[in-house]
């Protein structure tokens, strides 16, 4: 007979202390165990410590760069699947407000709402909220894609899926793939040629 490998009794131990005390792991087992999930016939322990050393945090490790991750060693074209359809599944339940029509109540929901979905791409995307006139989410779409340090956008667009959705009220989202939050110099003069009186766009980057 064929022995296995070292690693399957190990996952089999990990697996038995998730379902005694979830708590009792840690992060890098938690790591290992979701790794294993798509390199079922490898040993993903020093992959599990190797992601979190680079990226720190549960939060560093899924919110990293599709490039950052294919660049380790372990990270191939299985894993990298994977971790797509995780994010998609991450972002599906981030917009769960969208079909329960919750309230945008404050800029840290919107932020949320869009760090799922566009926080780890490394283009920029515009994205829109619509809103009804209590602030109930009423969809929530992509407007445009564009490189790594713009997506152009134009108003006639956003005003023409406003209209379509009957929205009351709409809030523009794009991402800095660079990591800086700060307006762009573009987003200033965008935000000031759209409306000058202080009306118009809400903007929100994320």
């Amino acid at each position: 007979m064929t022995e296995r490998p070292h690693y399957h009794g190990h996952r089999e131990r990990l697996r038995a202390k998730l379902l005694q005390d979830s708590r009792q792991l840690a992060d890098y087992e938690i790591l290992e165990l979701i790794l294993g999930m798509a390199l079922v016939r490898q040993d993903t322990k020093p992959l599990a410590k190797e992601l979190l050393a680079r990226f720190k945090t549960f939060r560093g490790v899924f919110l990293a760069k599709p490039e950052e991750l294919r660049a380790l060693d372990g990270f191939g074209p299985s894993l990298d699947v994977f971790w797509r359809l995780l994010r998609e599944f991450r972002a599906r339940f981030d917009e769960a407000p969208l079909t329960e029509r919750q309230i945008l109540s404050s800029p840290a929901l919107v932020a949320d709402l869009a760090k799922t979905r566009i926080g780890f791409l490394s283009a920029e995307e515009f994205w829109v909220a619509m809103v009804d006139n209590k602030n109930r989410l009423m969809a929530w779409e992509r407007v445009s894609k564009g490189t790594v340090d713009q997506a152009a956008v134009y108003p006639r667009e956003v005003l023409s899926l406003a209209l379509e959705r009957k929205a009351s009220g709409i809030i523009l989202v794009h991402n800095h793939p660079g990591g800086d939050p700060a307006p762009s110099r573009a987003d200033i003069d965008f935000d000031a040629a759209d409306h000058p009186r202080g009306q118009g766009f809400g903007h929100s980057g994320a």
